[in-house]
């Protein structure tokens, strides 16, 4: 199906293009939405008419999805799910999941408007980015864990899942913490009072001196 966009659209085309799309999404989203029209001679010509106060309209759109942008970047999220021994959930974190936490932290964000790769299935950090306007995109955390305690405990670890450089700068972290600081002094200390080994040469020489002395005092 043959549609007007209203809007940018990513991955899509940009306000005014003519482009194919299937039919389901035509129906189910983009014209319900007022993101698109049926691309007929009709409506090309209703869109050239109203063509800059639909410019307009969009600005004005932009204008407010900046402002929710502005909160939205750097937020956390968390989303407390189960999960086995290995840290693999029962289940997923969907893009409406996230949409319903975002949202009762006093956001209005839809489904549509999070974009992640496919659902998370693991505890821990998670990026995501969220688009409150098809201009603007933002980067959120979404912290998925057992607990509210958890969650805080992941936040201070601060490891995001994926980054590698991360997980291994934390587990260097944990053996250098794994040894006590008195432990560490104490073997400084030995170190330092420990004698100077002699070499063989010293140690023959050391010898011989003695073996004169024993004599000497043996014949007086």
């Amino acid at each position: 199906m043959d549609v007007i966009l209203l809007e940018r659209i990513a991955k899509l085309g940009e306000l005014g293009d003519v482009v194919a799309v299937k039919p389901g999404y035509a129906r189910n989203y983009l014209l319900p939405q007022r993101k698109a029209l049926r691309a007929t001679d009709e409506n090309k010509e209703y869109f050239e008419r109203e063509k800059a106060s639909i410019e307009n309209a969009n600005l004005g759109k932009r204008s407010e999805a900046e402002q929710t942008a502005a909160g939205l970047n750097g937020q956390s999220f968390t989303l407390i799910r189960q999960a086995g021994e290995s840290g693999h959930l029962y289940g997923s974190v969907s893009a409406r999941d996230i949409a319903a936490a975002a949202t009762k932290k006093g956001f209005a964000v839809t489904r549509q408007q999070v974009e992640i790769d496919r659902p998370i299935k693991e505890l821990g950090l998670h990026e995501a980015a969220i688009a409150p306007h098809p201009e603007l995109t933002v980067m959120v955390t979404i912290n998925v864990a057992l607990s509210e305690e958890e969650a805080e405990a992941q936040v201070l670890r601060g490891v995001m899942i994926g980054d590698e450089e991360s997980d291994a700068a934390a587990a260097a972290a944990a053996v250098f913490e794994a040894v006590p600081a008195e432990e560490a002094a104490d073997k400084t200390a030995e170190t330092e009072s420990a004698p100077e080994p002699q070499s063989a040469v010293e140690e023959t020489e050391t010898a011989g001196k003695d073996g004169q002395d024993a004599d000497e005092d043996t014949k007086t």
